[in-house]
């Protein structure tokens, strides 16, 4: 969506902020000292598009440089009929409110998205659909998952399920700004228990893959247009790959072969190559 309008819009008197909306109290959600876990905050001008284009009353606040206030007229417009607080502000204090300094000239506070909780009968609702579903087991650095979300929206992959678990990350104020919008696009899913997943996929007529970093098959194998599945790709934790009860629940396991000059790819760059080999080339072979 090109939006279009000057730096300020229309503006009303702004009121004095809640103290939520403050430079000093803009830490990271769920942290010790930030705001309440209701809020996320986006950063980018390709981030805060795209939820406005998904769900524009989501935004609560929006916060911008002088530059980029010269390409969120719409915005402030939208922003300004619901009485919602929109501000040009200085790079010092957008840089505190975004707490980094990868803010990319705009920050948007916004309402999270639910995380859906993934129930034994979910699978058989997405085979139908023939929906890819890429499960990730623990992948605990908030960047990766954001990668793996801008990978998973650019290929059309629309369902990534996490577990629940202390160590997997979760769509954080970091993760979405690594996922440039990339998370507006996918259903992120919570599942108690993976391996139970995986049977439940694979009774719903999934191709149940597993990413090994060594061990795997280097190939996909020979099949029919009528003998394929709907794909179900599982990923590791960064450190320690899939627990191996859930690799053994896995139908196989696939290994991404190189130079053995380094042990492994970063595991977003696995989910890019594995998801374009078992997916997106596949479908181009029908």
């Amino acid at each position: 969506m090109r939006l279009r309008g000057s730096s300020a819009g229309p503006r009303e008197p702004a009121p004095r902020p809640p103290a939520a909306a403050r430079p000093a109290d803009h830490s990271l959600p769920g942290s010790r000292s930030g705001p309440a876990r209701d809020e996320l905050k986006l950063c980018g001008l390709a981030a805060v598009r795209a939820r406005f284009a998904r769900d524009p009353a989501s935004i609560q606040r929006l916060f911008f440089d002088r530059a980029t206030g010269q390409r969120v007229g719409v915005m402030c417009k939208v922003l300004a009929l619901a009485k919602k607080i929109y501000r040009q502000v200085e790079p010092a204090e957008l840089e505190k409110i975004a707490g980094s300094i990868h803010h990319g000239g705009i920050v948007a506070v916004v309402s999270p998205l639910p995380l859906r909780p993934a129930t034994s009968e979910d699978p058989a609702k997405w085979a139908k659909r023939g929906e890819a579903v890429l499960v990730l087991d623990r992948i605990g650095n908030a960047h990766n998952l954001g990668a793996i979300a801008r990978t998973a929206a650019f290929l059309g992959v629309t369902r990534i399920v996490i577990p629940d678990h202390a160590g997997a990350a979760r769509p954080s104020d970091a993760a979405h700004r690594v996922a440039e919008g990339g998370f507006e696009h996918v259903e992120v899913w919570l599942a108690k228990d993976l391996v139970a997943l995986a049977r439940d996929l694979a009774a719903a007529g999934y191709e149940v893959v597993g990413a090994a970093t060594r061990g795997g098959r280097a190939d996909a194998p020979r099949d029919t247009a009528k003998e394929r599945k709907p794909l179900a790709l599982f990923l590791g934790n960064e450190e320690q790959g899939l627990a191996p009860e859930v690799a053994a629940a896995c139908a196989r396991l696939v290994t991404i072969p190189g130079s053995g000059k380094v042990e492994s790819l970063n595991v977003s760059v696995a989910a890019a190559v594995l998801l374009w080999e078992l997916l997106v080339r596949r479908a181009q072979s029908r």
